[in-house]
């Protein structure tokens, strides 16, 4: 590893002790309460549907950062009861930047912390980066036609996945054929996105440049939900110490 890089991913080999809330406790929230006390972290307040009281507790008030996963109709409200008390915010919640985006930029300008990422993963980190060179290089290349497919388990009920449409958005930025991303769609000037939910499956992203030549393709295949947790608790700490609205290109520069 050359020194530039070890740089960029030095956030992962820094401990700094927290104290850390968890906003929805499932198994995202369970994996990441496991990572964050092997790291050395406090967990001093958990929060779910059946104690939503807990947000007015002290123990609550003394966190540091809190770390949320829920619904999408319940993140800007968490939010916005995490800033009450003073609490910086780490969110991998979707589907609520359409209503809520402008408000929450507003708030962050204005002196209040939410680190929001689609996806927490390192890995996903790496590949939406080669995912945004490799765009900017097939925007030479009109011959090729670009697609997306995104695989999650049957419980994932939205779609495309939140992942899925910030690639999505990454390539249609770099692509001037692209007009946007569509499901269910043949028109050239669309890039489309197939979604398929089978099994217990934690996230497969594939991005496919297919001509009558030959085809290219990149894939992303998680093996399981540890790598978004612990990007999750990484994405803490780097927090604890920044302000605003931050990214996990804030915390990892490539």
């Amino acid at each position: 590893m050359n020194y530039e890089l070890f740089c960029n991913f030095a956030p992962i080999l820094i401990r700094i002790r927290m104290k850390i809330a968890l906003i929805g406790y499932g198994k995202m929230g369970r994996m990441i309460e496991e990572i964050a006390r092997d790291r050395g972290h406090e967990i001093v307040s958990i929060i779910d549907i059946d104690n939503q009281e807990e947000f007015e507790s002290e123990r609550f008030a003394s966190a540091d950062v809190a770390i949320e996963f829920t619904a999408p109709q319940a993140a800007y409200g968490n939010y916005l009861k995490c800033w009450a008390k003073g609490v910086k915010v780490v969110s991998g919640s979707t589907g609520w930047m359409t209503e809520h985006g402008d408000d929450v930029k507003k708030a962050c300008s204005n002196g209040q912390t939410l680190f929001w990422a689609s996806n927490f993963s390192i890995g996903v980190a790496i590949f939406s980066a080669v995912n945004r060179y490799l765009a900017k290089i097939m925007n030479q290349f009109p011959q090729y036609d670009v697609e997306l497919e995104e695989t999650h388990h049957v419980h994932k009920l939205d779609h495309p996945s939140g992942t899925a449409i910030t690639l999505a958005e990454e390539i249609v930025e770099n692509i001037d054929r692209k007009e946007m991303w569509k499901e269910d769609t043949t028109d050239k000037k669309y890039l489309r996105i197939d979604h398929i939910r089978r099994g217990e499956v934690p996230g497969i992203h594939t991005i496919r440049y297919d001509s009558d030549a030959d085809l290219i393709t990149i894939t992303h295949d998680a093996h399981s939900r540890k790598g978004f947790a612990l990007g999750a608790v990484l994405a803490a700490e780097h927090t604890k110490e920044h302000q605003g609205l931050l990214t996990i290109s804030d915390m990892f520069k490539f």
